[in-house]
């Protein structure tokens, strides 16, 4: 029951994890280019064997082409002092090591090429490390203005719904609604706000009238 106590701690951490990553892209991104950089580290260690393994088969060949060379002088230091069956004892040993550096020199090119397609690799992933980075860069760029934009559309949502500018709107919906519910009430009680209105315009126009009759007296009596 222990481990599987542990296990679900593991699960849950990694979810957890994941999530952090998925709601964050920006780190995902990093932890992505992160991932890359150790996938290189494991590549180039693999790629520094190879090429130990070529550089160790190149001082092997080498060594036996100088024992082919060594069994040679030998044979013919043996022919010049007489000695037939010295000479071709070294001969058999010459053919021998000859075997042998044919077959170390033929290893060498051979890993020679593998190392080669290997280190080409190793530089192409170098080259898409190198634009992942640059990408990072402009995808979080992007990012950013797309959260800001995001950020902007929550702003204007908010001022329909929980701001002050919100609000602002209800408070003169309710003073609109008001006044009609007060007009309303004139008209259930026989008050027609129109009909007075038109009666303080008349007795304002007849005011104005008497005014101007008034005023019209008083300079005919003065100037007489």
């Amino acid at each position: 029951m222990k481990w599987i106590n542990q296990f679900s701690l593991v699960m849950r951490s990694s979810v957890t994890s994941l999530k952090e990553m998925v709601e964050d892209p920006e780190r995902m991104l990093h932890q992505l280019l992160i991932d890359m950089e150790e996938e290189l580290d494991r590549v180039r260690g693999s790629v520094a064997e190879a090429v130990a393994d070529e550089i160790q088969l190149r001082k092997r060949h080498k060594r036996e082409q100088q024992d082919v060379e060594t069994w040679l002088q030998r044979a013919t230091d043996a022919m010049q002092r007489g000695d037939e069956t010295a000479a071709k004892s070294a001969l058999q040993q010459k053919m021998t090591a000859q075997q042998r550096c044919d077959q170390y020199g033929s290893d060498h090119d051979r890993q020679k090429v593998e190392v080669e397609k290997l280190q080409r690799s190793v530089h192409e992933l170098e080259d898409k490390i190198r634009q992942a980075k640059h990408k990072k860069t402009l995808l979080t760029a992007r990012m950013s203005r797309a959260a800001s934009s995001q950020r902007i559309s929550q702003a204007l949502d908010r001022s329909h719904s929980k701001s002050a500018f919100a609000q602002f709107n209800r408070l003169e919906a309710k003073v609109d609604r008001e006044e009609a519910m007060s007009e309303a009430w004139d008209r259930m009680e026989g008050r027609d706000p129109d009909a007075e209105e038109l009666a303080r315009d008349f007795e304002r126009r007849e005011r104005e009238q008497q005014l101007a009759e008034e005023l019209a007296k008083l300079k005919s009596t003065t100037q007489s």
